[in-house]
């Protein structure tokens, strides 16, 4: 009878510990950055300048237990131009230009996303990414490698602004533009 009853005691606590999903914890969004990297072409590039962006996540979560997950939020708004070789004084109108309808439209879609659709393992503390990404009320899927290093995961992926329904930046009949693909630099910690 003890025989029985601790076998059914252990396998009420295997049914419930292997029922409990492991809940995902929340990005520590004063810890972690995300930066575009928005490159200039053309014949006169040299007098143009490379464009470098602050996008603080606003809101995010990690699943680092089955199955592994990502999602995070951005407000558009609150992307700032960095830009370290620019004037200060030049700041705001590239500012004001990429909030504006001809980039972000940051008023008509407030929102930037990106939730994991797949996660899998490459490696020691590698994976391969691969989920919806929504800029500009267009959402394309796109895959990246992350690697988990000091315990912050960290990587790039390369996109394209016609694809999110953009038209890069040119001015001067195009002897100085934005390259239509643009860098997004991660470097995601958790609380």
């Amino acid at each position: 009878m003890r025989t029985r009853t601790a076998c059914l005691a252990v396998s009420i606590v295997v049914g419930v510990v292997a029922g409990v999903r492991a809940e995902p914890k929340p990005i520590d969004t004063d810890r972690s950055t995300v930066t575009v990297f928005a490159y200039k072409s053309g014949l006169f590039s040299a007098f143009a300048h490379d464009h470098v962006i602050s996008a603080p996540i606003d809101d995010g979560s990690v699943s680092e237990e089955a199955p592994l997950s990502v999602q995070v939020a951005f407000r558009a708004a609150s992307l700032k131009v960095l830009d370290p070789t620019l004037d200060v004084k030049r700041r705001p109108e590239v500012q004001t230009r990429m909030l504006g309808k001809d980039v972000l439209d940051a008023a008509t879609y407030p929102d930037i996303t990106f939730a994991s659709t797949a996660v899998e393992a490459a490696g020691a503390d590698r994976w391969k990414v691969t989920g919806r990404l929504t800029i500009r009320g267009q959402t394309r899927t796109v895959t990246f490698d992350t690697l988990r290093q000091g315990g912050q995961y960290r990587g790039s992926v390369l996109v394209k602004q016609r694809d999110f329904g953009i038209e890069p930046i040119s001015i001067g009949g195009g002897t100085v533009k934005v390259k239509d693909e643009i860098k997004i630099q991660f470097d995601i910690a958790v609380r």
